[in-house]
């Protein structure tokens, strides 16, 4: 099993657990141990569909305006949690690759590998509320239809994802490709950074 495979494994296993409560305050438990990439898989997956959950729940059009107030900041601290997941998992990876030598007409990817598990892990949470749609019973044929289709394509996208991030860390694995790592620059969230923050009139 490469690490592609073993990341698909383990995004649809914490998806799955986390239906098991349905619940956004639900405690996480991650049944792999701390400090290994196992962990950080689960804990980024739980972190996508908890935020899945926050986003469909803040669009209530009678929600609270206080209590979506309160979402807002607990969708952007979930935004920063997945952000430092996300360069934790590059640096698994920066630890694997960056003493290879590139040849010499080696290229540069438009993302770090972290970042495109990233679209695959939120990618699993799309399949199971998809997958959802199209087992619902109270809604049009027509509509049942179009889910199916939605379903269809986002199975090739897990596929085709899949293959491609596999082919990715070969490449970096044979030097065909360059690994750089950019840390993100939150602007919005540093208080040196934001006007409104830091008191610019």
């Amino acid at each position: 099993m490469n690490f592609t495979e073993k990341s698909n494994r383990i995004f649809a296993q914490a998806v799955k657990d986390y239906h098991c409560t349905d619940d956004v305050d639900a405690p996480i438990r991650n049944p792999y141990e701390a400090g290994t990439i196992e962990h950080d898989l689960y804990l980024k997956n739980w972190i996508d569909t908890v935020q899945w959950h926050l986003e469909d729940i803040i669009r209530d059009p009678h929600i609270d305006p206080v209590e979506a107030l309160a979402l807002k900041r607990r969708i952007d601290k979930s935004n920063q949690d997945r952000t430092d997941l996300v360069e934790r998992i590059d640096s698994y990876f920066w630890e694997i690759f960056h003493d290879i030598k590139p040849h010499p007409d080696a290229r540069i990817n438009t993302e770090s590998p972290a970042w495109a598990i990233d679209r695959l892990s939120i990618l699993h949470v799309k399949l199971w509320h998809m997958q959802e749609q199209v087992d619902r019973t109270d809604v049009s044929a027509e509509q049942h239809d179009k889910c199916a289709v939605k379903m269809t394509i986002l199975k090739e996208q897990l596929s085709d994802m899949t293959t491609s991030i596999s082919q990715l860390l070969d490449d970096y694995a044979a030097g065909r490709r360059i690994m750089k790592v950019y840390r993100q620059m939150k602007m919005y969230n540093d208080p040196t950074l934001n006007p409104v923050l830091y008191g610019k009139k």
